[in-house]
């Protein structure tokens, strides 16, 4: 049998990843819209979503039902342009625009790694995205395509998070990760703080009445009504979706203390 050369070993592709040993059907990930800033003070960091989209492409690859939610806040916030006196439902539809180009860059990243995609927006544009149709968006997730939802609930005075909780609740998913720039939730800013002290696991009533800063209130009270549980991680540190999914100790886990998920 003739010896491989030098030159056909070297282009011998790498090997697969090992995919994720799923603990979850069907997951939502709420990502804020800083976390595709990368060290820019504002704008899109083509690496953060290139980095980011190899995590989802290697947490789905074992037949993972995904689901992401994106913020606007990289480009545009409408609480903070309210408070500098723009009108507030006119600042909020501008923040939903911007969760919409958020979408469409990651959709764009994640498509050239091969991973099937639909982007549905709260608010139509149908030259740009599919509206948001509950029924349809759930044929996609069995069809393991990744829905990614853009604008929000489509209605002003909502934030980003409260739509992950609603979106999570209608498609039936398991869990919301909530990736942020810390690995966890803490008594304080740990970036302020240095005495701040990190959670494992907390239960809602806790968040909600410690006033911590992980959800708003609304986010938290549907979570709680429906029993859905949360997982705040960092998501700059490679590999957190994929241990937070196999559930290994990440983050700080938001649930029904008692309940074992």
């Amino acid at each position: 049998m003739p010896r491989k050369s030098p030159s056909s070993l070297k282009n011998k592709p790498a090997p697969l990843r090992r995919p994720v040993d799923r603990r979850y059907r069907r997951v939502l990930l709420k990502l804020s819209g800083e976390a595709l800033m990368g060290g820019r003070p504002y704008g899109i960091d083509p690496e953060v979503v290139e980095e980011i989209s190899r995590e989802i492409k290697e947490a789905v690859s074992g037949g993972l039902e995904m689901a992401v939610v994106i913020g606007g806040g990289n480009i545009f916030r409408g609480v903070a342009a309210s408070a500098s006196g723009m009108e507030r439902t006119s600042a909020d539809y501008m923040g939903m625009l911007a969760t919409v180009l958020n979408a469409l860059a990651l959709q764009n990243i994640l498509e050239k790694h091969g991973v099937s995609t639909r982007v549905q927006s709260a608010i139509e544009m149908k030259e740009l995205a599919e509206p948001y149709i509950r029924r349809r968006a759930v044929r996609h997730l069995e069809k393991k395509r990744v829905v990614i939802f853009a604008a929000g609930t489509g209605n002003p005075y909502f934030t980003t998070d409260t739509a992950a909780a609603l979106r999570a609740m209608e498609i039936g998913a398991e869990i919301i990760l909530k990736a942020t720039k810390v690995d966890g939730i803490y008594t304080a800013d740990p970036m302020l703080d240095k005495g701040a002290r990190k959670y494992d696991e907390l239960d809602y009533l806790e968040v909600l009445q410690k006033g911590l800063k992980v959800m708003d209130a609304t986010a938290i009270s549907l979570c709680m009504d429906n029993n859905l549980p949360i997982i705040v991680f960092n998501l700059k540190k490679p590999g957190n979706i994929k241990k937070a999914l196999e559930g290994g100790k990440v983050g700080t886990v938001v649930r029904m203390k008692g309940v074992n998920k």
